[in-house]
């Protein structure tokens, strides 16, 4: 703010012990008086920091009543300035003896830094051009018992950020931004998902299988059923179960979980969303995906350009779309187009120096290890990398052009996968010879492969349509959107290991 500012030093040199003591007492102070600030269940608020600033010529001179945190306090006579921080932003309070009267002012001088309270007053303009409330009337509706932060922004240890983000809100307005734009985009998804009349729906949480995607679940155990159930890992088996019943463009934003690792992209719970449309291929799912993303910036940010882990990001539509094969031919050198069998394959990848201890020895694997080791590390703008082997892809349709191949994007942004779309498998012994080679896997020891999902199988005996679907990464999205270097950063409540 622009008048003299009183930082409070003395109080922030004494032992935060002792500040929370005095704040007690304090505390205590009034609820002896009978004023006790947590029996006051609502305050009429009439304008909000922002409103006042952004319509001050026609509030001007007007009453209002504002209600915030008191973020600092400066002046120690007959007048002080605060500023009062909202949901909207700050707004600057002017408090004077002669406004409020003697015992008013001399307990409103009693309020610490952190206090929440409700302000009726005035709103003008000072002799510097601050816009401002003087107040008339204060209100004191909660008692701060533990004082700010000086310099909470600037902490080096960012867990204390991630563990206490109440205190990372109140302190940082680039992480309240942050979270206004990740609803904005959720909101924008929705918008766009809904004018193409796709229809919102939510499915179960918890599973008696684990499927949909290759990972290690969680496991729970329900008592009354006495059976070990799975938190999802993937909406998509539900969603295509109503694709059956006929909702032929369905979607879910929702939370996944995955008991696997972390690390600056990756939290064991995180949101995506998950949609399918009838008679629709992956085709019509890059076209959503680079909707979204592209008109997601414009809209939300303002600009196609985004800064993003010290890149800048070009999300202007018309994004670049290779095949896989193409894709390592072009920066790995080898090119499986020239080879048929599984064995070549594999010396090829080998030959470059691809690690293929503990995989499959076939053409898909090898082919898929070139790009996930050589090729995913290069794409910086955004790219599609589609056609993928069929054997990551269990429940991906076959290209017909060639059935080592799945009709099956990725979409990466600066070497980051944010979405994972495919046209879907609806061929019932198909996909039950693809979830048995899932088995298989998992019999080896590999406990991210799939499981067996009977009921679902029969659903694809009654006939699914021909059907394109997609998952989008909604935090990886709100990380290119808010120039974040870790998913923690775009979650309000970060999975983090006990302190104890």
């Amino acid at each position: 703010m622009t008048e003299e500012k009183n930082t409070g030093a003395p109080e922030q040199e004494m032992d935060l012990s002792e500040q929370r003591l005095i704040r007690r007492a304090k505390l205590k102070e009034l609820q002896d008086a009978g004023e006790d600030p947590f029996q006051i269940t609502k305050y009429v608020v009439t304008a909000r920091s922002a409103d006042v600033k952004e319509k001050f010529e026609e509030m001007e001179g007007k009453q209002v009543s504002v209600a915030g945190r008191i973020m600092s306090k400066r002046g120690m006579g007959k007048a002080v300035f605060c500023d009062l921080q909202d949901g909207k932003g700050r707004i600057q309070l002017y408090v004077r003896i002669d406004e409020l009267g003697e015992e008013a002012f001399a307990k409103f001088k009693k309020t610490d830094i952190g206090d929440i309270v409700g302000v009726e007053g005035e709103v003008f303009k000072t002799k510097r051009g601050e816009i401002s409330v003087k107040a008339h009337k204060v209100t004191l509706l909660s008692k701060s018992l533990i004082p700010l932060p000086e310099k909470f922004h600037g902490l080096k240890d960012t867990e204390t950020r991630f563990r206490q983000r109440y205190v990372d809100l109140i302190m940082n307005e680039d992480v309240r931004r942050t979270f206004e734009i990740r609803t904005k985009f959720i909101r924008h998804v929705r918008a766009y998902l809904d004018a193409r009349d796709y229809m919102e729906v939510e499915t179960p949480i918890l599973n008696t299988i684990s499927g949909g995607a290759t990972a290690r679940p969680f496991i729970t155990h329900h008592n009354t059923l006495d059976i070990d159930m799975y938190m999802r890992i993937a909406t998509e088996l539900h969603l295509k179960r109503l694709i059956v019943g006929g909702f032929e463009r369905v979607y879910e934003i929702g939370r996944i979980f995955r008991n696997e690792g972390m690390d600056p992209k990756h939290n064991p719970e995180f949101t995506t969303i998950e949609l399918y449309e009838s008679y629709a291929d992956f085709h019509d799912m890059m076209d959503i995906a680079e909707g979204i993303l592209s008109s997601a910036a414009k809209d939300i940010l303002g600009s196609y350009q985004v800064e993003w882990l010290g890149e800048t990001i070009d999300l202007t539509p018309g994004w670049k779309r290779l095949t896989m094969i193409d894709a390592v031919k072009q920066y790995v050198g080898v090119d499986f187009d020239a080879i048929s069998d599984d064995e070549t394959a594999c010396r090829a990848a080998e030959a470059v120096g691809i690690d293929m201890e503990g995989c499959e020895r076939t053409w898909g694997t090898a082919l898929y290890e070139c790009f996930d080791q050589r090729v995913e590390e290069k794409l910086i703008q955004p790219t599609f990398i589609t056609m993928y082997p069929v054997e990551v892809s269990p429940l991906t349709k076959r290209s017909p052009k060639d059935p080592r191949l799945t009709e099956r994007f990725e979409l990466f942004i600066n070497h980051c996968e944010f979405a994972n779309a495919f046209s879907e498998l609806n061929d019932p012994i198909d996909q039950r010879g693809r979830f048995e080679h899932e088995l298989a896997l998992r019999d080896m020891g590999n406990d991210e492969a799939g499981m067996m999902d009977e009921d679902f199988i029969n659903a694809l005996e009654y006939g699914m349509t021909p059907t394109g679907g997609m998952g989008i990464g909604i935090d990886r999205a709100v990380m290119l959107l808010t120039n974040s270097d870790t998913i923690r950063e775009v979650i309000l409540f970060p999975t983090m290991k006990p302190l104890d």
